[in-house]
């Protein structure tokens, strides 16, 4: 999923600015409803994946839960006039996309399907197909050559995801506008993006899916939206996903910038470097711990191997966490010792450790850590690994990699409460269980 790609100039207008400051976007994320999506479901979906102090823009970020789906969906307005569309926050991938009105077959349609109607626009543009731009994005395999003759030989992208899921379409650009908190409007010009009007796959069709217009890629590789920004705000992102359990509904934040630094003080661990992925966030975990016991699981099993296998990534766009075999099976042992509550009757399909919690959780839940590189310890709670899967019944949200090259994945459950901020000119990441609620 890892593609190069150029950054491009672009044109900031801002209605005002405070002099001397570091500007940065605030985009809300906003969890209006509660969270619906069957485990199975859940389960499912990540299978088929894994196989400025000035005034500020707001752009929303709401739960896909109501539509089936555990993504967290951005609201980005696109065009001129501006055209809304929700598009999947999406930190594993680089792509910017968006269905657009040319889009046909039954992948395209849904009960709520909104496109990017790009004859609306006056500030839409495709790519030729000889603009430098073209050669620095991925082609569709029946490949036809450019004719720079041509004036309108359209630059044509096809992009895919690792579980064989595909979006193709025009890669364009336009101009997207954001809301700031004084009202006013903050525009963006020749922001690079795919027009698409075919996509196929699960994971751009598919349950995981459902709600979404196109995918905001967050991704660490140049193609990405915030790769793209980081020439004018830094290259540094933060955001926080608030509980969903929690009532009222909580907002949090994406905040894209150099400015964008959270209040709270963060803990440290360096993002590696993976030349065969360059896309992922990758981090160093060097031990795990249940109840602050280290659990016996040699470090070899978290590396990063010299074909580019392995490894562990922190990806918005998962909805569960995923261990390395030795590691997933040390944690669920350790636990089915220390639980004290019953198990479940009629455990959920699919998880290996179920808990009947209709008589309270008097007697707790194990506390699972993990040292990483740096010396930084991440404690999630135990409402980040334990979810209700029924009346009465939680269980354990983590999963096996099913393939032994693959990834660990630290999916958005587990970030649930924690501000992050990816740091990627010093190359690391942050992150504190407080000021997370902080606008």
């Amino acid at each position: 999923m890892a593609f190069h790609f150029s950054i491009f100039p672009i044109l900031l207008l801002l209605s005002s600015a405070a002099a001397g400051k570091s500007p940065f976007i605030k985009l809300p994320l906003l969890h209006n409803i509660p969270y619906t999506l069957a485990p199975s479901q859940a389960l499912s979906a990540d299978k088929r994946r894994l196989s400025t102090l000035f005034s500020r823009p707001k752009l929303p970020v709401n739960s896909a839960a109501s539509f089936g789906s555990g993504q967290y969906l951005v609201s980005l307005h696109i065009g001129t006039p501006p055209q809304r569309l929700l598009l999947v926050a999406d930190t594993g991938s680089d792509l910017t996309w968006v269905s657009c009105s040319a889009c046909r077959g039954q992948h395209c349609s849904s009960a709520r399907a909104t496109f990017f109607y790009p004859r609306r626009s006056t500030t839409f543009s495709p790519y030729h197909c000889y603009d430098p731009a073209c050669t620095l994005v991925p082609h569709p395999r029946k490949h036809v050559p450019c004719n720079h003759t041509r004036l309108h030989s359209t630059c044509r992208y096809e992009y895919s995801y690792s579980d064989g899921s595909i979006t193709s379409g025009f890669f364009s650009r336009e101009t997207t506008t954001f809301n700031t908190s004084s009202g006013n409007l903050v525009k963006f010009r020749r922001l690079s993006f795919g027009c698409g009007f075919s996509k196929s796959g699960p994971s751009v069709s598919g349950p995981s899916f459902s709600g979404a217009d196109g995918v905001l890629g967050l991704g660490r590789g140049p193609i990405s939206f915030t790769s793209e920004l980081g020439r004018t705000f830094g290259l540094k992102f933060s955001y926080c996903l608030l509980d969903y359990t929690h009532s009222p509904t909580p907002t949090s934040y994406l905040l894209i910038g150099g400015g964008s630094r959270p209040t709270a003080k963060l803990s440290y661990t360096p993002l590696l470097s993976n030349p065969l992925a360059s896309t992922f966030y990758y981090i160093r975990i060097q031990s795990v711990r249940v109840n602050n016991v280290n659990l016996r699981v040699s470090p070899s099993v978290w590396a990063i191997d010299e074909l580019g296998n392995g490894g562990t990534i922190l990806d918005s766009g998962t909805t569960l966490t995923y261990l390395v075999k030795p590691a997933y099976q040390s944690i669920v042992a350790s636990f089915k010792r220390l639980v004290k509550l019953p198990r479940a009757a009629e455990p959920t399909l699919g998880f290996d450790l179920c808990l009947n919690v209709s008589g309270g959780l008097r007697a707790g839940l194990p506390r699972l850590s993990f040292k990483l590189g740096g010396g930084s310890i991440f404690s999630p709670s135990p409402s980040n690994y334990f979810i209700d899967t029924a009346d009465g019944v939680k269980c354990l949200a983590l999963q096996p990699v099913s393939s032994p090259i693959g990834s660990s994945v630290i999916g958005n459950l587990m970030q649930q409460g924690f501000t992050f901020e990816f740091d990627k000119e010093r190359s690391r990441l942050g992150f504190s269980r407080h000021g997370c609620s902080v606008p």
